[in-house]
């Protein structure tokens, strides 16, 4: 029993990790639109349930600290005045950044962090408002009628639903007659009497006070008159005298009862009052607790651990490599038994086989699917942050949330969009004083987009700001020696602009704590190579730079296109290849050291992906294929001996030990047991606009190879899933 005891304990804290972050992530954007709407309830009420729900769930798992910080704010939040307070979203922020620190000291089982801070603004806020209330009942009186009693939200909410249907709400003030013999039993014969003309919607003072044997003040809904009211509630004996107002609605603007002002802002409270909350009365009655909580829908949603999804996505690729092989077996039996008729019923299975197993493919790569808006949400929080220790106004657009990646993809990136934005809010955006002079709106503009562009996901990050100087990148680059003055002379503004993605590289005049590190960026560019995206950089100076990152959908199955090089079989992603060229080595040209080629009055560089043509033989040698492959605006042409055509391939990553190099993305395994190397375009170009010594001449790259029989020997010691 206790071995069971722990495992459900486990579940459950891993659960609560899980949640956390959505909760914590559902305060900061509450926070954020309270610094926009100073003063809304609705705000206010949604962050008391998340940190109401915080509280519970993190009590149920036994942590005690966050749960018992969770609570205190959780009553500075039911206080009256809370939304009022003007540093409520400043508390809503510190609390979310305490709860984030908290939550992962319990996760990774470390020493928790000082809550002292948030506790501090939670007593100065609870402070704030006890000053406030012994203010107001100290101030003068302004009218000569008692004020107002203080009705509870619900029973404003009940206020505003009842005029909403046209009904009519009266203020009946009733005092009590100090002869009366039985004043304790007064209230309910008064609450008697008018529940015969209408609903009691409430009543103060509450039963059993000093104040009840004295006078009574009730909300009552009716559709009576005035006259009709005061007669119901005139009792001999037991009530002196009775004064029964009309609550105007809230849209009648300036109206006044006798309640005088105080009647006047009970009404713009109201209506205040968002108009979904109104719902909620019903519910709560019924439950008979005005804390009650709505209960949230049930969600047909099941959390799968994405190791599980993964193991079943290698399953599918184990199937895709069987389907290859009897595909192959078919063709075989084809050659061999042209007239078989089994082989035309082998053939339908066949077909049948391979669309079920693609709808299969598809289903599960949509399981692994997750919007972007999971990574989105944590940008306008960071963005605000760092425009603030900038001393900066940034607005930041989303676009595209919907846009599905691999799960996988969207962890990886998380980090480089990371560096992005900080880097566009640092370094883009101008200062409030610099925009103005350059007749720009004060905020400054950052828009992050996703969409899908063919067989890939596009990710940008924009802004608005003052762009990339081309020539004091390249002056920055000289100075810190990752460029020579030849190399300086000769790049193009599209080389000269991905220099800033080098690491150590930074044109901050000083050295902050967002920025001037030359730490950041170089990120940006190695995780991409990872990922076989690429990323491209447009700026246009005085209005702004856009960095885009392209991605594949997947890094798990590829559409591939198969070549040869010496006699070997490569593969590369089908979805870098722009074009694929015919031509004879006598159509080379050797220009500053580089073979190029000229392609439709375009000089297209060349990078030979084997041995150079003066050490090969026989008489294919003079013939060449040529792959297209573009990045950004800069194209390469890959020199290959023949092409073998596309196949859809599994990736399986390769340990150390098989292929140290970056030129090899993954390898897979082909129908017939053949192990094919998958080449990777980022490292290949790379590689080839590397900067070189003047007067080298490019010798090609040579592409790793695989011992075939080495593989069909051990397979387990290179390709792993």
């Amino acid at each position: 029993m206790t071995r069971l005891s722990d495992d459900r304990g486990a579940e459950l804290r891993e659960l609560f990790f899980e949640s956390a972050q959505e909760l914590l992530q559902s305060l900061n954007e509450e926070a954020l639109k309270l610094e926009k709407q100073p003063g809304d309830v609705e705000i206010v009420r949604t962050i008391r349930r998340v940190v109401h729900t915080l509280k519970g769930d993190a009590a149920a798992c036994g942590y005690r600290e966050l749960s018992n910080c969770a609570h205190e704010l959780e009553d500075a939040l039911a206080l009256e005045t809370a939304s009022s307070h003007a540093t409520l979203a400043e508390v809503a922020f510190a609390a979310a950044d305490t709860f984030t620190a908290m939550v992962n000291s319990y996760h990774r089982k470390t020493k928790l962090p000082s809550a002292e801070s948030l506790r501090k603004l939670i007593r100065q806020m609870t402070q704030d408002r006890e000053t406030k209330k012994r203010t107001r009942k100290t101030a003068p009186k302004v009218s000569r009628v008692a004020a107002q009693p203080d009705w509870t939200e619900y029973e404003k909410l009940a206020i505003t639903k009842t005029l909403a249907q046209g009904r009519r709400v009266y203020h009946v003030t009733a005092l009590i007659d100090p002869h009366c013999v039985m004043p304790i039993a007064a209230r309910q014969l008064l609450l008697n009497a008018l529940g015969a003309v209408g609903q009691i919607l409430g009543a103060r003072p509450e039963p059993g006070s000093a104040k009840s044997a004295k006078q009574l003040e009730l909300l009552l809904a009716s559709d009576g008159s005035a006259d009709q009211i005061t007669a119901k509630c005139s009792i001999p004996t037991v009530i002196s005298q009775v004064s029964v107002e009309l609550l105007k609605h809230p849209a009648q603007r300036g109206s006044k009862t006798s309640l005088g002002q105080e009647t006047a802002e009970t009404n713009r409270s109201i209506a205040s009052l968002a108009k979904p909350e109104a719902q909620l009365i019903a519910s709560d009655e019924a439950q008979g607790s005005s804390q009650s909580l709505p209960t949230p829908a049930a969600e047909n949603i099941l959390r799968v651990d994405a190791e599980r999804i993964d193991n079943v996505l290698n399953l599918v690729g184990e199937l895709i490599i069987g389907k290859s092989m009897l595909q192959m077996a078919l063709l075989d039996l084809t050659r061999r038994f042209p007239k078989d008729a089994t082989r035309a019923r082998f053939s339908d299975a066949m077909a049948f086989q391979t669309r079920v197993l693609g709808d299969l493919q598809r289903s599960v790569m949509k399981i692994r699917m997750v919007p972007v808006e999971q990574l989105f949400r944590r940008f306008p929080r960071m963005v605000r942050d760092v425009a603030r220790q900038c001393g900066k106004e940034v607005d930041l657009v989303l676009r595209g949330q919907d846009t599905d990646l691999d799960k996988s993809l969207l962890d990886a990136i998380a980090e480089p969009l990371t560096h992005l934005v900080r880097n566009a809010v640092s370094h883009g955006i101008e200062s409030v004083e610099e925009r103005v002079r350059a007749g720009k709106p004060p905020h400054g503009t950052i828009r992050l987009s996703a969409y899908h562009h063919g067989n890939q996901v596009i990710v940008e990050v924009t802004d608005d700001g003052r762009g990339i100087d081309a020539q004091r990148v390249r002056a920055k680059a000289l100075e810190k020696g990752l460029i020579t003055s030849d190399d300086a002379s000769r790049l193009v503004e599209a080389e000269i602009l991905e220099l800033v993605l080098r690491p150590g590289f930074s044109t901050a005049d000083e050295i902050t704590e967002i920025a001037g590190r030359g730490v950041g960026l170089d990120v940006v560019q190695s995780v991409l190579n990872r990922l076989k995206g690429t990323v491209d950089i447009e700026t246009h100076w005085g209005r702004g730079t856009s960095f885009r990152l392209q991605l594949p959908l997947t890094l798990a199955i590829i559409k591939a296109l198969l070549f040869r090089v010496d006699q070997r079989l490569y593969a590369i992603p089908l979805n870098g290849v722009a074009e694929i060229a015919r031509a004879q080595e006598t159509d080379l040209h050797l220009v500053d050291g580089y073979e190029v080629l000229q392609l439709r009055n375009q000089v297209l560089p060349l990078v030979r992906l084997g041995r150079p043509s003066a050490q090969r033989s026989g008489a294919g040698a003079g013939k060449i294929f040529i792959l297209v492959i573009a990045s950004g605006e800069r194209k390469l042409g890959l020199i290959v001996d023949a092409l073998e055509g596309e196949e859809e391939l599994v990736i399986k990553a390769l340990d150390d030990q098989t292929v140290a190099t970056d030129l090899v993305s993954g390898a897979s395994i082909l129908g017939d047991g053949r192990v094919v190397l998958i080449v990777n375009l980022a490292a290949v170009l790379e590689h080839h606009f590397r900067p070189r010594e003047a007067g080298s001449v490019t010798s090609g790259i040579l592409l790793p190879r695989v011992d075939q029989q080495r593989m069909a020997a051990k397979p387990e010691a290179g390709v792993q899933p």
